[in-house]
């Protein structure tokens, strides 16, 4: 059986109601040894915190997502340094830009991406760091401030970016878009990307990778993730089952 760490998932999400408990108990026995829950905004951010405490294999990450930087609050720093005090807080995130939608405010989400950053360095903790339609700004705020201890997550850039994201220092991850058939760009960008510097993550309930495309995605599906990087690394499952874990628990150093 192989085992993995899924490094960023939403288990507080409206999806997994109706048996969040069940299932994260059934696929913990089935080979996922981790679980790093991302916070998005002070309520899941909270929530991430509270599952990481009731699970002994799951993890929090806290902050606020760039598509939630409206309505933040004023003490919003004060309460994630408050809840990165936890011992299984292990990173800030998920932080970045968001220029998908339209109506978005990219001054407010600058801000609040850097004043994250800000906070990571000064708890001496990694971020996790989303970027959509906004990698010229993204990459340029992350520039400014040299080597960056984090990971890119679920990457959708071109592969000369995942070779500037590298160059800072971070690590990138993939989601079950590596295994659809318009998976071209992602898999450029896998091919640039050495197993060393290498993350899974599912970013469940979305993102279901073939053949669950389009159903609600867990933990367990990673490893269709798994023999899709296997298969264009030329290598074996279980090395990129084993590998990604050692770069997962390097980067969140709180797991063990």
């Amino acid at each position: 059986m192989l085992e993995y760490i899924d490094s960023h998932a939403h288990y507080d999400a409206e999806q997994f109601d109706p048996d969040r408990d069940e299932l994260l108990n059934r696929i913990h026995k089935g080979g996922v040894c981790y679980i790093v829950n991302m916070g998005c905004n002070m309520e899941r951010s909270r929530l991430s915190v509270e599952y990481a405490d009731k699970y002994p294999f799951v993890y929090a990450a806290v902050g606020v997502h760039p598509e939630d930087v409206d309505g933040t609050p004023d003490d919003y720093l004060d309460r994630l340094r408050k809840w990165a005090e936890n011992p299984k807080t292990v990173a800030i995130g998920e932080i970045g830009l968001d220029y998908h939608y339209e109506g978005y405010n990219a001054d407010l989400q600058k801000r609040i991406f850097e004043e994250q950053l800000d906070l990571a360095e000064e708890l001496h903790l990694p971020v996790v760091i989303h970027s959509r339609d906004a990698t010229e700004d993204t990459m340029n705020i992350l520039r400014k401030r040299g080597k960056i201890n984090g990971v890119m997550h679920c990457f959708s850039g071109s592969a000369e970016t995942a070779k500037q994201v590298l160059a800072l220092g971070m690590n990138i991850s993939f989601t079950g878009v590596l295994t659809f058939k318009n998976a071209r760009k992602a898999l450029e960008a896998l091919n640039v990307v050495p197993l060393d510097r290498l993350m899974l993550e599912t970013d469940c309930p979305y993102m279901a990778p073939e053949p669950n495309r389009g159903k609600r995605c867990d933990s367990s599906m990673i490893v269709n993730i798994i023999d899709k990087i296997a298969e264009e690394k030329g290598v074996a499952p279980e090395l990129v089952a084993k590998q990604t874990t050692e770069n997962t628990i390097k980067l969140f150093c709180k797991i063990k």
